[in-house]
């Protein structure tokens, strides 16, 4: 049974056996549900019963924090392919392979491991790579929305950028929270940047299928003191390079993120913000961000 999703104006199918309880468990996914796509998809994922995975050379070994998602990446003859396990010592929950251009996927759920979280990096990982080269980031950060505009929060995982969020909600009037995880970004040709909800988010639950006009993006940095200061150009480029998906050590995918960095460097503020996890901390950050 397929059927078909839109996130950030990118449409995109999973094709899952009808009775397959994993439809029933993804409800995640249905804020983002169309009908139909009105051109092809960006990808195709598909579930199957066994893959071929002979010959697969392994590339990428995943984050090598502890407590983190682990993705594996491979590369075979003209594909690639995933591995993914919750954190590093977990059973592996799913290996997917990849055609070179990332359009297609066929997943295999693994023995002892997490079908859901297997389904949800498989989409993931499609979703960054086909997307690419059309002025798309997944990036990882915290979006908190206020006077119509979308401020992402980014920082190391356990490092504060969903208490920051957090503190917006507790302390700024009319915000709400778009992501809590990974949206999505978008860069048009006229140098307007939105940033989407999708249906990935963390531990957090919130899918919700909005868009809003970028605002800024803030480092966020466990300091003593609060303060917060603009980057330059260079800066803000390594900050958005540091925090999206995508695996750069793959030429054409790599070409298209550097003109995604590039114009989002030029085209929205990025800030610095030191601070300690209070109301105070939200209240600088938005003086500064919201004027």
């Amino acid at each position: 049974m397929t059927r078909y999703f839109k996130v950030a104006e990118h449409c995109f199918a999973l094709d899952i056996p009808e009775d397959n309880i994993l439809w029933r468990r993804c409800g995640q996914y249905a804020p983002f549900h169309v009908k139909e796509c009105p051109c092809d998809p960006v990808f195709t994922l598909t579930l199957e019963d066994s893959i071929p995975w002979e010959g697969m050379e392994m590339v990428y070994d995943g984050s090598p924090e502890p407590e983190q998602p682990l993705v594996r990446l491979f590369k075979g003859d003209g594909v690639w392919g995933a591995e993914s396990a919750p954190v590093r010592n977990a059973p592996v929950a799913g290996r997917l392979l990849m055609n070179a251009d990332f359009s297609i996927g066929r997943l295999q759920l693994c023995d002892g491991g997490d079908a859901l979280f297997a389904l949800n990096n498989a989409a993931m990982l499609l979703f960054a790579f086909s997307t690419a080269g059309l002025g798309t980031l997944e990036m990882h950060a915290s979006v908190t929305v206020n006077s119509g505009r979308a401020f992402l929060f980014l920082a190391k995982s356990g490092t504060g950028k969903s208490t920051h969020s957090q503190l917006w909600l507790d302390n700024i009037p009319g915000s709400h929270l778009l992501n809590d995880d990974n949206p999505v970004v978008r860069i048009f040709p006229d140098g307007k940047a939105i940033a989407y909800g999708s249906p990935w988010s963390g531990k957090t639950k919130c899918y919700k299928n909005e868009q809003y006009p970028v605002g800024a993006f803030v480092q966020i940095r466990r300091c003593d003191v609060n303060k917060i200061a603009r980057l330059n150009l260079f800066e803000s480029y390594a900050l958005l390079y540091g925090s999206s998906s995508g695996f750069k050590a793959e030429k054409r995918m790599a070409d298209g993120l550097h003109e995604s960095f590039s114009a989002l460097a030029e085209h929205c503020p990025c800030y610095v913000l030191d601070c300690r996890p209070d109301a105070e901390a939200a209240e600088v950050c938005s003086k500064e961000v919201l004027k």
